[in-house]
């Protein structure tokens, strides 16, 4: 037997394993479900939860109803909530995302009310969910006949639909539009009205991606025409360009980073992570991969819990250390 260079029988690694002491011994991934955040929708009303059909367990919930849920979620441990929200009238600008009194603001102070200091309120930034197209801003006709959205016209709406949430209470924004230059609008927007404390949780790495279905449908934000590959990143497209994606954002003042979808791309997830290490770094679960195994489990083909756990627990072995997903209360009961 060759004992020079190690190798079986000497080094046998399922001594790491063979006890389930041991395995808790050397596990150095885990999920921790206060870096969890939960997406909620929110409408006007009461007493309403609308079933989302594609996303069996989550609801379009009316205000009275959200403050419930929002009780659970901080009482089950999970770290926050990032806000959808429905409005009654939609107009080609979004203007209810800019209003004092829109539906997301009476959702950040309603949730404000009911939660501790250290529970994150947090909102999701773009106009898809608030403007009748369903396009993600301002639009425009180009020189080639084709309609666009005004990057630039939209920037000046995003500082105004920031400053309506900050002044209601939000702890964070994180937008998702995919315009270029978000960032230093919201930042200096922020920065110049008093609000410099609060952080910005960028989409940065976010793909024009199919895993998007069932949320378009709990959003009630499909565009009417066309689709978002304009703004949002290719798929296909070079890694490169999300790491210069997440440089601009850090650049511009963004203080978490975001890739989105979580599971396609666990290697731009791990590229982010060993580039800026220092950097919080974010990943949506997002709602196609929750649709997916739902209905999988609900066929009894797979077992949902373990899929979910083996599932977050690749993405923070990626790299990211905080997970936006629809199982946080699921999770943060079965770790309990």
């Amino acid at each position: 037997m060759n004992h020079q260079s190690p190798g079986f029988p000497e080094v046998r690694l399922r001594r790491l394993r063979y006890h389930p002491g041991v395995r808790n011994l050397v596990r150095e991934i885990s999920i921790d479900p206060k870096r969890l955040i939960l997406p909620l929708f929110v409408r006007s009303g009461s007493g309403l939860r609308i079933p989302i059909p594609s996303m069996p367990g989550n609801d379009q919930l009316s205000l009275d109803e959200f403050v419930k849920e929002v009780r659970e979620v901080e009482k089950l441990g999970a770290g926050g909530i990032i806000l959808f929200g429905i409005p009654d009238q939609k107009d080609a600008e979004g203007s209810d995302a800019m209003c004092e009194h829109g539906i997301i603001a009476q959702a950040i102070k309603a949730a404000r009310d009911v939660v501790g200091p250290e529970f994150l309120i947090i909102t999701d930034v773009c106009f898809c969910e608030y403007t009748d197209h369903g396009h993600c801003g301002v639009l425009k006709k180009m020189p080639n006949g084709q309609v666009e959205v005004d990057n630039d016209a939209t920037l000046e709406n995003l500082v105004k639909q920031t400053l309506v949430q900050a002044r209601a209470g939000v702890d964070m924004v994180a937008p998702s539009g995919m315009m270029d230059g978000m960032i230093a609008a919201i930042r200096n927007g922020f920065d110049q009205n008093g609000f410099e404390h609060l952080p910005i949780m960028s989409y940065s790495a976010k793909y024009a991606s199919a895993f998007y279905g069932p949320f378009r449908d709990a959003a009630e934000s499909a565009p009417q025409f066309g689709d978002r590959r304009s703004y949002q990143m290719d798929p296909a497209a070079s890694a490169d360009q999300a790491i210069r994606e997440v440089e601009l954002d850090i650049a511009e003042g963004a203080d978490i980073v975001m890739v989105k979808p979580a599971l396609a791309y666990l290697d731009i997830i791990r590229m982010v992570h060993d580039r800026f290490p220092a950097l919080p770094l974010a990943a949506y679960n997002v709602s196609g991969e929750f649709s997916m195994v739902k209905a999988a489990a609900l066929n009894g083909w797979i077992d949902e819990k373990r899929i979910v756990l083996e599932s977050l627990t690749s993405i923070v072995r990626a790299g990211a250390g905080i997970i936006l997903t629809y199982w946080a209360k699921d999770v943060a009961r079965w770790l309990a």
